[in-house]
Formats: structure tokens, C-alpha cells, sequence
């Protein structure tokens, strides 16, 4: 059974999520504070934590800090913050996905499959040195890309942003992350540096550029490789 960690201090909200993931055949903790949450993660070792920021003891950002000192268990922010600074803040420090309030119960349940995939595929991926999909084929160990039988020429940049985005696969990484790693620069206005980049991935890897597959945008926040 796949055990879920709801940190959320509305308890009409509290309720919906249980009753919604029960009858899906979730085990269910619910934590009304940060405390309560910490306690709980180290006690019950969830697969998911789904995690509301604004609680009445601590702030959610730092929760996530805390549980990423020790564990990797997939983070779903759930937040009525809509600035991106916020989104940016919690993916930063170590959120695997974020949900505005209000959100469809349908979409926050896709968005737990997905991450209770990814959990199950992550011994394989981090393993893993040679990264397949239907179009492209990507060797991390070799450096080497290959599509359609052919090499696939990439600069050291190029290759340093597939490398991170691969290596993360449904993951969203953000572009101060990115920025940081690649360049080591943090400025909001280097962006430009992914987009150019970004497209140059696109057109060597991409069937449809202009409508990609595996290399995803997520407007105003960062990217993901969906593979």
C-alpha cells in the first residue's frame, strides 16, 4: 500500500483528501503542522508528502529543507501562493511538484501517480548510464547522444543541461537551478541563455521542436525531461 502524508492545517481540506485517497486504496497520515509532519515522516517513512506552505508553526519552504536532509520521498507542494518566487523557492529547495489552490481532485490525483512512479523508477534511473527513448538515445557514461542511428554533435553546454534534466527525469528543475549549475550564474536575466539553449536541445533531439516531448517548459519557472 502506498502511504501518503498530508500536511495541511484546513481540516475541510484534511477531510477531502483522506476520503479521496482512501477510497483509492492509499494508506493516509494527516498532520495539521510542521512538527506533527517532521514526527510523522520519520515514524511512518510515507511514499509521497503532500504539503500545504502556509501552516501555523513553521513555514513549508523549510520543511522541505528539513526532509531533504534525510530523505528523498517525492514532495507535492499544494499552496494557495501563485507568485513564482514562491514556486521557485519550494522547487529550489527540494519540491518534486507544485499544485495552485484551488486544484481539481482529479489533477492532484494524476499528479500522485505520477510521483509514486517516479519514486518506483528512481533505483533504476540513478543507475542507469544509458537513458532510451523513442527518438534519441542518450549515454550518460560514454557522453554520447545517438537518434535515428546517427551521433548527435552537442557542446559541453548543451550536453551539461541535458545531463541534469536526464538524470531527473519528471523532475522539475528550475531555471535559477539551472542557470546556477551551468553557467554558475544566477541573474533572472540570463534566461535567455536557457531559451537559446533550450531550442538548440529541441531541434537536435525533438521530431516536432515547436511541440516537444521530452523536453518540457514550464513557463516561467524551470523545465523537465519526460521520458
Amino acid at each position: 500500500m502506498t502511504r501518503v502524508l498530508v500536511v495541511e492545517d484546513d481540516p475541510q481540506l484534511v477531510r477531502a483528501l483522506v476520503i479521496n485517497l482512501q477510497a483509492r486504496k492509499y494508506g493516509v497520515d494527516a498532520a495539521p503542522d510542521g512538527a506533527t509532519a517532521l514526527r510523522l515522516a520519520a515514524a511512518r517513512q510515507p511514499d509521497v508528502v503532500m504539503l500545504d506552505l502556509g501552516l501555523p508553526d513553521m513555514d513549508g519552504v523549510d520543511i522541505i529543507k528539513a526532509l531533504r536532509g534525510w530523505t528523498r520521498v517525492p514532495i507535492l507542494v499544494l499552496s494557495a501562493r501563485q507568485a513564482s518566487d514562491e514556486k521557485v523557492a519550494a522547487l529550489d529547495a527540494g519540491a518534486d511538484d507544485y499544485i495552485t489552490k484551488p486544484f481539481s481532485m482529479d489533477e492532484l490525483l494524476a499528479r500522485l501517480r505520477a510521483a509514486v512512479r517516479r519514486r518506483e523508477d528512481a533505483p533504476f534511473v540513478s543507475e542507469a548510464t544509458l537513458v532510451e527513448t523513442a527518438e534519441f538515445t542518450v549515454d550518460l557514461r560514454a557522453k554520447k547522444a545517438t537518434r535515428g542511428g546517427h551521433d548527435i554533435r552537442l557542446t559541453p553546454t548543451e550536453w551539461h543541461l541535458l545531463e541534469i534534466l536526464i538524470t531527473n527525469p519528471g523532475r522539475l528543475i528550475t531555471q535559477k537551478h539551472l542557470l546556477q549549475e551551468v553557467w554558475g550564474v544566477t541573474q533572472s536575466n540570463k534566461t535567455n541563455y536557457l531559451r537559446v539553449y533550450m531550442a538548440q536541445l529541441r531541434r537536435k533531439l525533438e521530431t516536432d521542436p515547436a511541440h516537444p516531448r521530452y523536453l518540457i517548459t514550464e513557463p516561467g519557472m524551470g523545465y523537465r525531461f519526460e521520458g
